[in-house]
């Protein structure tokens, strides 16, 4: 380990102290000592040959496009927006105009989904439930379940219609069955979603059909999907299910890449304005991805670039977990303190997105104010973990105080002013 300080930024009796801990192989192996057990440093390199091959198909099949934004450069993509993240770390891996209103189609229906959710979650409907059919659901255009006018289908039929065949009818009867009405069906459902953290989305349909006033954004569109993921596992099976027959009308799933088995989950949509969109995640290798993208020409167009981003998403980012919750990263000074340093541990597991092969690129330090000043606090923010690599910007998480670290008594800073006591 680098045992040299960088004095940077005066503050007051503080300075800035940055210390290097380690920068590629060599530097991690040789803090193998320091950060204990680095398992998760030393992933299988099987993806190095994969990765180069995976780049050059990508390059090769590449779009003639408008780049998008990626921590390891720009990316073209034929989509007008463009969403790709980590649904572990958050990570952002691709961004195209993410924070863009656009139309969201069918879409919508993961909105829709997520509220139908909460409801079973909470026992307020029943999947044997059954909810009947009104003249506005049977009349509703756009793709259908085919729902019989002046009957009744099951809650859990009407899910597979919603999610499987996109069928507007069946999120009609759904949104009428548990508000009363779509509209206040609609209601609910912008309430919920800035609780949810999508903050630029507004809804005027369940459904997505054309609408003025109804929009979401790709980062939305991600936001519900990974809530969906996390808030209920139990109902996300829906979403990956290949065909679902409703009134002897086999139909299969919309979704091209959950139908070739490279994800499961979870919508397409389209319409005029908003052109052919896409929502899917994948887990391969421990990790989940999602991928949004709108604004494709065509059905083969978005199956091909979903694909695309999916591959180049999971070829070029690993994630890899740096330390452990509690683990001490490094020991800073204290003044005043009846110890002379405090242990600097990682509050939570680390667990970050990086490109692969970032172990030969990056370098990883500590940022902290020394010393730090007594009294400190168990569990007190004192730094920061910082990860640097080419062409990204750093990333910084911080480390807090492992153990608390009580003031010198009145005697004992006298003393020590005085240059009489402990070396501090």
């Amino acid at each position: 380990m680098t045992a040299g300080c960088m004095k940077a930024v005066e503050l007051g009796t503080n300075v800035r102290t940055r210390r290097s801990l380690f920068g590629g192989v060599a530097g991690i192996a040789a803090c193998a000592s320091f950060a204990g057990p680095l398992k998760a440093f030393a992933r299988p390199h099987r993806h190095a040959a994969h990765a180069a091959k995976a780049a050059a198909a990508t390059a090769a099949d590449a779009p003639v496009g408008t780049p998008a934004n990626t921590p390891i450069g720009p990316f073209d993509t034929v989509a007008r927006w463009a969403y790709v993240v980590d649904y572990d770390t958050g990570a952002v891996l691709l961004d195209k105009a993410s924070d863009e209103r656009m139309a969201p189609s069918s879409l919508t229906k993961m909105m829709t989904a997520y509220i139908v959710f909460g409801m079973l979650a909470t026992g307020r409907i029943r999947l044997e439930q059954s909810l009947p059919v009104s003249e506005k659901a049977w009349r509703t255009q756009g793709s259908k379940m085919f729902v019989p006018l002046g009957q009744s289908v099951l809650v859990s039929d009407l899910i597979q219609g919603m999610l499987i065949q996109s069928g507007n009818d069946a999120c009609i009867v759904l949104a009428e069955g548990i508000a009363g009405s779509e509209e206040r069906f609609v209601a609910m459902m912008n309430e919920e979603a800035p609780k949810l953290g999508m903050m630029n989305s507004h809804f005027v349909n369940v459904t997505g059909l054309p609408a003025d006033g109804h929009y979401m954004t790709a980062r939305d569109v991600a936001t519900i999907a990974s809530h969906l993921i996390r808030d209920f596992p139990q109902y996300y099976h829906y979403f990956g299910e290949l065909e679902f027959t409703y009134n002897r009308i086999r139909q299969g799933n919309r979704n091209v890449l959950v139908d070739k088995g490279l994800a499961d989950g979870l919508k397409t949509g389209h319409t005029d304005a908003g052109g052919f969109g896409l929502c899917a995640s994948s887990k391969r290798n421990g990790n989940r991805v999602i991928v949004v993208i709108n604004g494709t020409s065509s059905s083969n167009e978005r199956a091909h670039e979903g694909e695309r981003l999916m591959s180049w998403a999971f070829a070029n980012f690993e994630n890899a977990t740096l330390f452990r919750r509690g683990q001490v990263v490094d020991s800073a000074p204290v003044w005043m303190g009846e110890h002379r340093q405090v242990p600097l541990v990682a509050g939570a597991d680390i667990v970050m997105t990086l490109p692969v092969g970032w172990q030969q690129r990056s370098h990883i330090g500590v940022d902290y104010a020394s010393p730090v000043i007594a009294p400190v606090t168990k569990g007190q923010v004192c730094g920061a973990l910082v990860i640097s690599a080419p062409n990204m910007a750093d990333i910084r998480v911080p480390l807090e105080a492992g153990e608390s670290v009580a003031k010198l008594g009145l005697v004992a800073r006298a003393m020590t002013r005085l240059g009489h006591g402990p070396a501090q």
